[in-house]
C-alpha cells in the first residue's frame, strides 16, 4: 500500500499563493501517477492535475489556466501543488491521490487507489 500525507493548506486572500505538499510512503516504487483533486462544499470532487511519478510529466484541468503547477521531488517522495492567483472559487478541500497502475485517464477519479486525508484551502475575497 501507499500512504499519502498532505500539508500546506490554509487561509489566503484572493490573488495570493499557497503550496500544498503530498508526501508518499510505503510501497512508493509501485506509484505510477499522483493526482490532485478538490471538493468544494456541495460539489463533486473534481480533477485539478496530475504528474507521472517517473518522468515528472504534468497535466492539469482546464480551469487551472496556468495558475497551478505540479512538481515532484523523487528523493523526498513528495509531490507539490503550487497555486498562484487564487480566487474565491478555489476554496475547497484538496486531496492528493495515487494511481499505481495507470488505471485510466489522469482525470478519472476511480483510477486512483490511495488518497490523502485532504487539506482545506480557503480563499477570502
Amino acid at each position: 500500500q501507499v500512504q499519502l500525507v498532505e500539508s500546506g493548506g490554509g487561509l489566503v486572500q484572493a490573488g495570493g499563493s499557497l503550496r500544498l505538499s503530498c508526501a508518499a510512503s510505503g510501497r512508493t516504487f509501485t506509484v505510477s501517477r499522483i493526482g490532485w483533486f478538490r471538493q468544494a462544499p456541495g460539489k463533486e470532487r473534481e480533477f485539478v492535475g496530475a504528474i507521472i511519478w517517473s518522468s515528472g510529466l504534468p497535466s492539469s484541468a482546464d480551469f487551472v489556466q496556468g495558475r497551478f503547477t505540479i512538481s515532484r521531488d523523487n528523493e523526498k517522495n513528495t509531490v507539490y501543488l503550487q497555486m498562484n492567483s487564487l480566487n474565491v472559487e478555489d476554496t475547497a478541500v484538496y486531496y492528493c491521490s495515487c494511481d499505481p497502475d495507470y488505471n485510466g485517464p489522469a482525470y478519472f477519479r476511480a483510477a486512483y487507489a490511495y488518497w490523502g486525508q485532504g487539506n482545506q484551502v480557503t480563499v477570502s475575497a
